[in-house]
């Protein structure tokens, strides 16, 4: 009996791949909060709501290119750059609405120039996807000569809904974490409910046998690395928006930090298999650690140790549950 109940809930955490990760959050959570009363006060869950959607927002278009086998390194740079041409359009006179939209088309752009690099030269996501982080992070700093914009001053009604917030009490509920909460409701029923949910599925779980059956796979790859950079260019832009400030070295390092909630969650890194539910849960894994170690009085600098931890232990368990199900 006991041994049929270990293989059943091994089973079970090998087909919800988010319940692995879940585990994990409540325990720190736990943790944390036994280490720290002040852990679940307002004040610290309202910080944690602040910043968790913006990096979320990328990682929710992620899981999606991710689950197709490929990625993108330039979401740090797209996130940088969205909000300096916003807000560089604007000081020229262009309407706000007309420059977030251009700003939206560049940032599309980009993506799309990934994905036909990818899929039209055959060119490995990780070589094209490095060499724009580099070209987008540059022409950031050579148009700002490397210095911030000035926040906008515009206080119309879209940028209420881009920047805005409404207080609950002790809480505020910022638009971007409504946005998010949209997204993920979106994306959620792309991936499962949707014909275009199954081509993503399809072409990362063999892609040779997705286009025999008549899946567009360069198309479907395409329009995710597209999506991807929009989504970057957008939470760069509610970002920006909500701090005041748009700096060209913004987003450094999200790209792998987004991969990583993408992967703790339990997205495959080699394609076939993604969960926007486990994605939520990465996201707000990787936030919370990093506020609980800084709660704890552990250096902020030891964050990265922590990540690395957690992604090698989600790597090693996913791994031992395939094969022992196998074995089975």
């Amino acid at each position: 009996m006991t041994n049929r109940l270990k293989l059943s809930f091994l089973r079970l955490l090998a087909q919800h791949r988010e319940l692995s990760p879940l585990i994990i959050l409540v325990s720190l959570c736990i943790a944390f909060s036994m280490g720290n009363a002040s852990f679940f006060s307002a004040m610290n869950l309202k910080n944690l709501l602040s910043i968790l959607p913006e990096l979320g927002i990328i990682a929710l278009a992620m899981t999606l290119l991710l689950t197709t086998g490929e990625f993108d390194l330039s979401v740090g740079a797209v996130f940088a750059l969205a909000p300096i041409l916003l807000l560089l359009m604007v000081q020229f006179g262009v309407p706000l609405p007309v420059a977030l939209a251009l700003a939206l088309a560049v940032s599309a752009a980009i993506g799309c120039l990934n994905g036909w690099l990818v899929t039209g030269l055959a060119i490995t996501s990780f070589l094209v996807t490095l060499s724009m982080l580099l070209i987008v992070r540059g022409v950031a700093l050579f148009i700002t000569n490397g210095f911030p914009q000035k926040p906008l001053e515009d206080e119309s009604w879209l940028r209420w809904m881009l920047s805005g917030g409404v207080d609950i009490g002790e809480f505020t509920i910022h638009a971007s974490l409504l946005w998010f909460m949209a997204l993920t409701l979106i994306c959620h029923y792309l991936l499962r409910r949707s014909k275009l949910g199954n081509w993503i599925l399809a072409t990362g779980s063999n892609g040779p046998a997705a286009i025999a059956r008549g899946v567009p796979t360069a198309k479907v790859k395409t329009g995710l690395f597209a999506l991807t950079s929009l989504f970057a260019g957008f939470a760069g832009i509610l970002s920006a928006l909500r701090i005041s400030s748009a700096s060209p070295i913004a987003g450094t390092g999200y790209e792998l930090e987004v991969i990583a909630m993408v992967v703790v969650g339990g997205t495959a890194l080699t394609g076939g298999l993604g969960t926007i539910i486990g994605t939520v849960i990465g996201v707000m894994l990787l936030r919370i650690i990093r506020n609980g170690i800084i709660m704890a009085g552990v250096p902020g600098l030891a964050y990265n140790i922590f990540v690395g931890v957690i992604i090698l232990a989600m790597l090693i368990i996913n791994s031992r549950l395939e094969k022992h199900i196998k074995l089975r």
